[in-house]
């Protein structure tokens, strides 16, 4: 047991031999004061356990290394390792260790798996780079900087290469190795410390109130929160209030897998053992439900015509090439072929050029005030095509109760809006 395995290692002063991976929590989906909070929770589980067995907490204390994960919110990434120093600390020194260097916290962090993407995977770089900023401006002891294809495939020379050099540029050439705490002092990382510590005190006490660590987790408030929390921010992807570059905001228009993809990659991960005796973690990320999209338009691309969304731009220059590039980037989430244009000079010119094109979507880019006009006027046109009209106009109503009934806005549920386009091609 860890008991044995500390008082073997004692002559190891700097090896700790006890792991707690908050990574596992923000990979699962959790939000940064759950990350902390149960990481926390869980050393002072540790800590009680182990000091009731017989062991000082100072040396308890010193074989304890915190594994966190790093995410995209720049800031806050640096205030939750400050905060996570701060906080474990204070716990550390409710046990009244002999000396207050047991309470120092040793912390590694690596990046999350969480934000990163199959499609236009090299963003991953710039995802991995900004997060390894964060973790050296807020003190982390060690950093792993995972490939930017670490989440679908076997590793290359090449993005491992990638990887090491990331962290060899920070230190090598922006020298954030030169300063203890190079955040220390600024108002508003001091401001976020102060306000997440308080944040995630008060759910770190919400779980001792329930027997601590092992409790909580036995009575299923840890996994509840993290899922719950999950489901939150996939929502806020679904509907763009969380972007995802290149997934589910600004996709690359012509990037198309052909290889073949384990349909293991678009769900949450179960690593439950048979007999478990509680419900475990479910690792997942943001962008799955868009990559199984997207996925589903290129395996039916192979055999198929690729889906056609036609800009039927018309009427007011500003709106309309507004409206059209918001609703380029809206279908080709999907993957679907998105062709834009200058302009019409009627709806007759821009439905025969849409036909010509072999759309399956006729996208009528336009001002509010024209639609009332022009949206029934290219409706009356077209045979089989798909009308779908670029905002939310005022007059929406009168529209829909002539038969008009697919309108995209910022509004919208991208996610099951584009879903039940595939549904309406058949795919």
């Amino acid at each position: 047991n860890l008991k044995t395995v500390i008082e073997k290692t004692r002559a190891l002063k700097k090896f700790r031999v006890i792991g707690i991976h908050g990574n596992y929590f923000a990979n699962s989906g959790s939000s940064i004061v759950q990350e902390l909070a149960f990481s926390l929770a869980q050393g002072a589980e540790y800590l009680t356990q182990l000091t009731e067995l017989g062991l000082s907490v100072d040396e308890v204390a010193k074989k304890i290394k915190f594994n966190f994960g790093i995410g995209n919110n720049y800031f806050m990434e640096i205030a939750k390792l400050r905060t996570a120093r701060l906080l474990w600390a204070q716990i550390v020194k409710e046990y009244q260790p002999e000396c207050d260097c047991a309470a120092k916290l040793v912390a590694h962090s690596e990046t999350n798996s969480f934000n990163k993407t199959i499609y236009d995977p090299y963003v991953n770089m710039l995802r991995t780079q900004t997060e390894a900023i964060s973790a050296v401006l807020g003190g982390a002891d060690s950093i792993t900087v995972l490939p930017f294809d670490a989440i679908y495939e076997e590793t290359t020379d090449f993005s491992e290469r990638i990887a090491r050099n990331q962290q060899i540029l920070l230190k090598e050439e922006s020298h954030l190795d030169k300063i203890a705490d190079p955040s220390a002092g600024s108002y508003y990382i001091e401001s976020l410390t102060d306000s997440l510590a308080g944040q995630v005190w008060k759910l770190f006490l919400e779980v001792q109130e329930k027997g601590g660590f092992l409790a909580a987790f036995r009575e299923g408030f840890i996994q509840n929160e993290v899922k719950t929390m999950a489901a939150k921010r996939k929502q806020n992807i679904a509907l763009r209030r969380e972007n995802l570059l290149g997934t589910n905001q600004f996709p690359n228009f012509t990037e198309k897998l052909t290889g073949e993809l384990e349909a293991s990659l678009f769900q949450p991960a179960d690593y439950s053992e048979e007999g478990a005796e509680v419900e475990t973690l479910k690792p997942c990320r943001g962008a799955q439900a868009f990559e199984a999209l997207r996925y589903k338009t290129d395996v039916y691309s192979k055999n198929n015509k690729r889906p056609v969304a036609f800009m039927l731009t018309i009427g007011n220059l500003a709106m309309r090439k507004a409206r059209a590039q918001f609703s380029c980037n809206f279908f080709a989430v999907a993957g679907f072929e998105v062709i834009d244009n200058n302009g019409f000079a009627s709806a007759e010119e821009g439905v025969a050029a849409a036909k010509a094109a072999n759309a399956d979507f006729v996208v009528v880019c336009s001002s509010d005030e024209e639609y009332a006009e022009i949206a029934p006027a290219v409706a009356k046109l077209l045979n089989n095509e798909i009308l779908v009209v670029a905002g939310a106009p005022a007059c929406q109503k009168e529209l829909e109760e002539q038969g008009i009934s697919n309108f995209i806005s910022m509004k919208s549920n991208i996610l099951e809006e584009l879903k039940r386009y595939q549904t309406l091609l058949n795919i």
